[in-house]
C-alpha cells in the first residue's frame, strides 16, 4: 500500500531526554527540546559492549562502534539508558530548591523579573 508523504511529517526528531519534538540542537548537535537545550548525553555503549563516538553526518547525529560500524540515534538510544549528566542540571536543581524555599519570619522576596510587583 502506498501512503505519500506530506509536508512536515517526513523527519521528525524527538528530545532523547523527554520525547518531545526537537526544535533545536544543543552542544554535542544533538536534537533536542528547548527545555534541554544546555544538558548533555553521558558515555553511550553499543550492544557488544564497545564505547560509540558521537559523529554529525550530512543527515544528522549518528554513533560509531569500532565493531559494529555505524549506529543510528534512534538505535543507540534504544540500547542506552539517556540521562543528563551535565553539571549546570544538578547545580540548576538545587538552586530552584533554594530559592523556593520559605522564609519562616514571612517575608516576600521580590525578584526584579516579577511582574506583579512594577
Amino acid at each position: 500500500m502506498y501512503i505519500p508523504k506530506r509536508y512536515g511529517e517526513s523527519r521528525r526528531d524527538g528530545c532523547p531526554f523527554c520525547g518531545k519534538q526537537a526544535t533545536t540542537a544543543n552542544s554535542e548537535s544533538v536534537p533536542v527540546c528547548i527545555s534541554h537545550k544546555k544538558s548533555a548525553l553521558g558515555d553511550m555503549k553499543c550492544v557488544c559492549g564497545n564505547y560509540l563516538d558521537l559523529r554529525k553526518g550530512r543527515f544528522g547525529v549518528f554513533f560509531t562502534c569500532i565493531s559494529c560500524g555505524a549506529i543510528s540515534l534512534p538505535k543507540a538510544l534504544e540500547a542506552n539508558a539517556v540521562k543528563d549528566v551535565s553539571v549546570k542540571s544538578e547545580t540548576k536543581k538545587e538552586d530552584w530548591k533554594k530559592s523556593h524555599k520559605k522564609n519562616e519570619k514571612g517575608e516576600i522576596q521580590i525578584r526584579s523579573d516579577d511582574p506583579d510587583f512594577f
